[in-house]
């Protein structure tokens, strides 16, 4: 297990605290952790290559490349049994080194969130306790109770699951689209022709979900500022016979909390079929395009 570095000092100074400034310790792992992404984008790059030598080198019997040939000829053979015996070992290979890179990505950056995550909590409940007694009056209990636990909860899940994340899809995409431009530049140029229309709706949709998601994260604040009040409170509340009037204003908070989740989930809900009909038309151009070169005898690797 990963140990702490030097932990961030605690300041009683204001001033913005930025995550990079709570990262910047874990570089060393994180550098690791982006070794381990490029070992994983490697693999999925390389993931459909011996699909493409069984097709192309043992269906339609075309020649492996003169770097590939001597190889294959050296470890495996030179009949038609060798080149589908080197396809199926680069199929374990690959996989084997895509599974080891996951492993150690995910190991490293779960760690790093770990961390990160309790810098931060320790460095904001530090802040809380030096607030004024007048911030604290202006201030909910139950607001300040969401940004110590779920708030930091999800910078982790980001650290977690969407810091490399995000590097390991763009890495797999220009790698993909690298390989697709070597191979048909046209073909290529079509599959991406519905990019732009993509990714103007993705940001669209983007910035009303997270306005939406900011508006939930309040409401949910608001409803444990209710439990709060009323836990603490509890030997009031039962002077003065008020347990039915809490009760009310309760339901009356979760309702508004439920209608908020149902606004954010609706629009978090319209984006994905969206982007499903989107891809099935790229899709549809895709094979439209392909089957005319198949019909006119076009090769997977020939075909301009």
């Amino acid at each position: 297990m990963l140990e702490s570095p030097t932990k961030p000092s605690l300041s009683n100074r204001p001033g913005k605290l930025r995550i990079t400034r709570l990262i910047r310790p874990h570089w060393k792992a994180l550098t690791l952790a982006f070794v381990a992404v490029l070992g994983e984008t490697f693999s999925d790059v390389l993931e459909p290559w011996p699909i493409k030598i069984v097709i192309d080198n043992i269906l339609q019997s075309k020649k492996l490349p003169s770097w590939l040939a001597g190889f294959v000829s050296g470890m495996f053979g030179q009949d038609k049994a060798a080149i589908l015996n080197f396809a199926v070992a680069a199929v374990a290979v690959i996989a084997v080194m895509g599974a080891i890179s996951s492993y150690i990505e995910k190991y490293l950056t779960t760690s790093v969130s770990q961390w990160v995550t309790h810098d931060l909590r320790r460095t904001l409940y530090n802040h809380i306790q030096r607030l004024s007694l007048a911030e604290h009056d202006k201030s909910q209990t139950g607001d300040l109770i969401s940004r110590v636990t779920s708030d930091i909860g999800a910078v982790k899940d980001f650290i977690n699951s969407a810091l490399l994340g995000i590097l390991v899809n763009v890495l797999t995409l220009i790698g993909m689209t690298a390989v697709m431009l070597y191979i048909n530049w046209r073909f290529t140029l079509i599959a991406l022709s519905i990019a732009p229309a993509l990714f103007a709706v993705v940001y669209s949709f983007t910035r009303r979900i997270k306005k939406a998601s900011r508006a939930l994260r309040k409401k949910e604040s608001e409803l444990v500022s209710v439990v709060e009040e009323v836990l603490t409170s509890a030997r009031v509340v039962k002077a003065f016979a008020r347990e039915d009037f809490e009760v009310t204003r309760f339901e009356s908070q979760s309702l508004e909390n439920v209608e908020t989740a149902l606004d954010a989930r609706s629009i978090k809900a319209k984006l994905s079929p969206i982007v499903d009909v989107m891809v099935a038309i790229g899709t549809c151009l895709v094979l439209g395009y392909g089957a005319r070169l198949a019909l006119r005898g076009a090769s997977s690797a020939q075909a301009c």
